[in-house]
């Protein structure tokens, strides 16, 4: 075994408590002190001496109690890293002869020394027993085992998916280093083959995550399972004590929020700060927690300080970080209180088991756009974005959504900041688009190009209809402006456009703060989200058909801890942006 895998090895044994808890088999007698000794030799981490005194009273013995002491002679030397040697004292064991655990335990470390002698199909014959039949305490060698035969098959897949799986065991640098050898494992793998091995995946396999990741990272995108929630939270109930209380509520105690506060993020900070506290101070039901708000800073290390000292004031649950790095490097911690992270990682993983992390997602913008459009009956569309990578993440997704339904993209183009005359780029993108009703022109960028692009679509005799995610409003009416937008539907921040029960009216709280204007509004709207979920967040990652009516659309959440949106729709009239159609609900709208 190479030194890295014997370190690794070593590790992981230490995570199970150096096997040290295991018991005697049924029917061996009750421990002599000569093996109590060889045990606390062990446990002392005095390995050659043990092993020798395991082998001796192995010698001493027969049958069922013989094979008890050369196996665990052989595990000492397996935790020495002396595989050729625990294959010794091995000898002939008998697996008839074994009890309890121990029949798992010695094929784990047959499978072990098969690896080393380059015997893949003998090891991964070893680890086919079911993960469910495998006791906790031998779960993680397990699945390290596992994936290591894996590899070395040439099943770079299946190997990620056992790392996936083994995840949920390890922190600090063990996980560090399973992470790197999933992600390096999916890094191997071409597009289509990664394409390909994910449909075989159910929806809450913990792989599907690292491989979206790893396809966004080969430039590709797949298309999303788009929540459909049915069931809002809070219905009032009769509780334990007759009394009358909403359904899925968990009073909260203490919440920190962490945001970074230097000057570069300040006013986004300022939005999402002041619609957190709005709707703290908007919550009747008299249950509110105490709140403070911590400097989560510039760096992944001053968030990891924010999370620290907030915990060490008291914290149960963490809202925030908000970059990205940083929320990343939080969910790489041994988390003592529950984090809400106000962004996505972009290395792949999901939070860990109870927190959650919530954003507001270009790709999700655009998946939900091109599902609005199939729901209109457009099967046709051409995609104009701007050339930035949150509108290249919006175009991605919508195209991956809008072909996986059916639809087909006729043309495509990006538009540089720069530019004033779209002329070629509309060419190029709506050529075959057409005059039927079944065309659609979908655009991500913001208001200013929107509004020299819808002009120049009309002069160029492109007359179909044109959708957009939320970054083509800038939050506020402008009339005179806007007016070129007329007909532009658009996704967005219900709240921006007509009152949602439970949250302070907009034009309300926009006249105490400017926070919730202009382009701050949505932010402001996300703060509000942000409180309305906590209480919440246990209800939510139990019940994927459950969601929380929030100001930026219905919230729900998946099997991973990821909070999504379910967006509302609104339309340019006379230059004012209004809900679609009258409607304020996120729902999508039929045709």
């Amino acid at each position: 075994m190479a030194a890295p895998q014997l370190a690794f090895a070593a590790l992981l044994c230490a995570l199970l408590g150096a096997c040290a808890t295991l018991s005697e088999p049924t029917g061996v007698a009750p421990s002599y002190a000569e093996a109590a000794d060889a045990e606390q030799l062990y446990a002392q981490g005095e390995l050659d001496q043990s092993a020798a005194a395991f082998l001796q009273l192995a010698q001493a013995h027969h049958g069922d109690e013989a094979a008890h002491y050369r196996l665990r002679a052989a595990e000492a030397l397996r935790e020495r890293g002396d595989l050729d040697g625990a294959a010794r004292a091995l000898g002939d064991v008998k697996r008839r002869r074994l009890h309890g655990n121990e029949p798992l335990r010695l094929d784990l470390l047959d499978a072990e020394i098969a690896l080393k002698h380059g015997d893949i199909a003998q090891a991964q014959a070893l680890l086919t027993v079911p993960d469910s039949d495998v006791p906790q305490n031998l779960r993680v060698r397990a699945l390290e085992l596992r994936a290591r035969a894996d590899l070395a098959s040439g099943d770079a897949f299946a190997s990620a998916r056992a790392r996936a799986a083994l995840d949920r065991y390890l922190a600090g640098a063990d996980r560090e280093q399973n992470r790197k050898q999933l992600t390096d494992a999916l890094a191997a793998m071409n597009a289509n083959a990664l394409k390909t091995r994910i449909e075989t995946l159910p929806a809450g396999d913990p792989l599907r995550p690292w491989v979206e990741q790893a396809l966004r990272d080969k430039g590709q995108t797949l298309a999303r399972e788009l929540p459909r929630p049915s069931h809002p939270v809070g219905t009032m109930q009769p509780g334990a004590n007759g009394a009358m209380q909403a359904e899925g509520y968990t009073s909260l105690k203490h919440v920190a929020l962490l945001l970074p506060l230097n000057a570069q993020l300040a006013a986004v900070s300022q939005s999402i700060r002041d619609g957190f506290l709005s709707a703290y101070f908007a919550d009747t039901t008299g249950r509110r927690p105490d709140v403070r708000i911590y400097d989560s800073g510039k760096t992944p290390a001053d968030a990891i300080a924010a999370y620290n000292a907030a915990v060490a004031d008291g914290a149960d649950h963490v809202v925030g970080p908000l970059q990205r790095e940083s929320v990343g490097e939080l969910f790489h911690q041994s988390l003592s209180a529950r984090v809400l992270a106000l962004n996505h990682p972009d290395t792949g993983e999901v939070p860990p088991p109870g927190s959650a992390e919530f954003g507001l997602l270009p790709d999700a913008e655009g998946a939900q756009v091109a599902e609005h459009m199939r729901e209109r009956g457009i099967a046709r569309a051409a995609i104009i974005a701007a050339d930035t990578e949150w509108a290249d993440r919006a175009a991605r997704a919508f195209r991956a959504q809008f072909e996986a339904g059916g639809g087909s993209v006729v043309g495509e183009t990006r538009l540089r900041d720069k530019d004033v005359n779209y002329s070629t780029s509309i060419t190029q993108a709506t050529a075959s688009l057409g005059s039927g009703a079944d065309g659609g022109v979908f655009i991500s960028m913001r208001p200013q190009q929107a509004r020299l692009l819808l002009p120049q679509l009309k002069i160029a005799n492109a007359a179909a209809s044109v959708f957009a995610t939320s970054h083509v409003y800038a939050g506020d009416n402008n009339t005179s402006l806007d007016r070129d937008l007329d007909g532009l539907e658009f996704c967005d921040a219900p709240w921006l456009f007509g009152p949602v029960p439970g949250r302070p009216d907009r034009n309300q709280v926009s006249s105490q703060f400017a926070s919730a204007s202009g382009v701050g509004a949505r932010l402001f709207a996300f703060g509000m989200d942000a409180y309305a979920l906590l209480p919440y967040m246990d209800w939510l990652l139990a019940h994927p058909d459950a969601y929380v009516n929030g100001a930026t659309g219905e919230l729900t959440a998946d099997s991973f801890g990821r909070i999504h949106r379910v967006v509302g729709w609104a339309r340019f009239r006379n230059g004012v942006a209004l809900p679609a159609d009258g409607a304020l609900s996120a729902a999508p709208m039929q045709q």
